[in-house]
């Protein structure tokens, strides 16, 4: 009761520190400013930031982000995205023709918070392990919330303490990750009809790390990520801080996002 009202960002703060996936980069510049003018010598300041702008710190992917080839290799006729939009009709140079992250409107939903490092009482799941839906049976009746009705829409967040790398050792953090795999997936999409999924990791699915022993299945690459947003039409916010979340005993509560209208991008801050 005492919490009600109370207001938590899960986004975190962007900056050159964090850890950035594979080949993006975050750069942000002040740039000379020029003389004062006026009487009362008014200058302005202003920032130059050079970045793939919806993928990376806390992002959000949009519907145009994942595809998937169903032709032969490289037939962009024949590849994918959600509703059955093929690449060929979607991505030019300038930006997606059609699913871009402009299409999406503020998101308000219920929020529900599954803290399986916390029902397990270890400060992080190991790199590679797959959230279970026994596991997510166990972090909700460990919340009080065992038998809890999720609806159709719901946005359905995973903690999985991995955050707790986050600047402080960002090799680790990117080489792979725990989250969860298929078995949660269909669940999520089949059986909650979620709208949004989220998670305190880079992809929120489970991913093996390079040189790692790992208990994700290999072949299958973001198999979660194909199956819920190509397949389903469900968006995914990545990097978020749930540690505080977790700490109060948050586990419902009001969800509230606005992606950033960019005509034509995948995803966004």
């Amino acid at each position: 009761e005492a919490d009600k009202g109370k207001v938590y960002r899960l986004g975190r703060e962007y900056t050159t520190k964090m850890p950035l996936f594979g080949t993006r980069t975050f750069t942000m510049m002040i740039p000379e400013r020029g003389n004062a003018v006026g009487s009362n010598r008014l200058f302005g300041r202003q920032e130059y930031v050079g970045t793939n702008i919806g993928q990376v710190g806390t992002q959000f992917d949009g519907l145009a982000h994942i595809g998937v080839e169903v032709g032969q290799p490289g037939d962009t006729a024949e590849a994918r995205f959600y509703n059955g939009f093929t690449e060929a009709e979607v991505v030019t140079p300038g930006g997606m023709q059609k699913l871009g992250i402009e299409n999406l409107h503020p998101i308000v939903g219920r929020g529900i918070l599954i803290d399986v490092a916390g029902a397990k009482g270890v400060e992080s799941l190991e790199r590679g392990y797959e959230i279970t839906m026994a596991d997510v049976k166990a972090a909700l009746k460990k919340q009080g919330m065992d038998g809890f009705k999720f609806m159709e829409g719901d946005a359905v967040i995973f903690r999985t303490g991995w955050e707790k790398y986050w600047i402080k050792d960002n090799a680790k953090y990117n080489n792979g990750c725990p989250g969860i795999g298929m078995e949660v997936a269909r669940w999520i999409a089949e059986d909650v009809k979620a709208g949004v999924t989220g998670g305190d990791t880079w992809p929120v699915d489970a991913v093996c790390g390079a040189g790692t022993k790992c208990e994700v299945p290999p072949g299958c690459v973001f198999c979660v990520h194909a199956f819920l947003q190509t397949r389903h039409g469900i968006v995914n916010q990545e990097n978020l801080k749930l540690s505080e979340l977790a700490s109060k005993g948050v586990y419902e509560f009001a969800y509230m996002y606005t992606p950033v209208p960019m005509k034509g991008a995948t995803g966004s801050t």
